[in-house]
């Protein structure tokens, strides 16, 4: 078994190389949620065609890009901060990280141009897994579980060296997985 690490809230989900899942292809999610009942988490790294004010019209000045959080509830709008100095709310789900919060002051905060595009990162709908079949798919390789990140990668916009970035930073022995190609039959 690739991963070591046991999975919990806040921890991040690496795809392996070469899964072939479309929603899941080089994919880091973040944990938002991980308990005996199940896993919710959003995809960090795979970007929507849309910004914010294109989705939230009362988002006027929301120029924010928008992630494919992952395949559940796309007509859904989540995000995770990193301003609870601003916001006042959320869940704590890692180290000065946070799921959520009053959506009315955020929408306040944004039109202010007072915060900026890495404190906040949203999402259409979610991953989720059921009981046990995250356990299962890590036990598979299909996911590493990592807690060597540091909150820079998770509001990065750099969706393409994001997955390659957490990779390496997991040491030596997993840093050559970095450099296989995404499809190796072009090889």
């Amino acid at each position: 078994m690739l991963s070591k690490v046991i999975p919990s809230t806040g921890k991040l989900l690496i795809s392996e190389p070469f899964l072939n899942d479309p929603n899941f292809k080089r994919s880091v999610v973040l944990m938002a949620e991980h308990s005996d009942e199940g896993t919710l988490g959003f995809i960090l790294n795979h970007p929507s065609q849309f910004l914010l004010k294109d989705l939230v019209p009362d988002f006027w000045q929301a120029d924010f890009p928008v992630f494919i959080g992952g395949p559940v509830e796309v007509d859904t709008v989540h995000f995770i901060h990193r301003c609870y100095d601003k916001l006042n709310s959320g869940e704590e789900i890692a180290k000065g990280i946070y799921w959520g919060g009053n959506f009315e002051t955020l929408k306040i905060l944004v039109n202010n141009n007072s915060i900026a595009i890495d404190e906040v990162k949203f999402f259409l709908g979610y991953s989720g897994w059921g009981i046990d079949q995250l356990s299962e798919e890590i036990n598979e390789n299909t996911w590493i579980v990592s807690d060597q990140f540091h909150q820079d990668v998770v509001f990065s916009n750099n969706e393409e060296e994001l997955w390659r970035e957490v990779i390496i930073n997991l040491g030596p022995k997993y840093a050559h997985v970095s450099n296989f190609p995404s499809d190796p039959s072009l090889n």
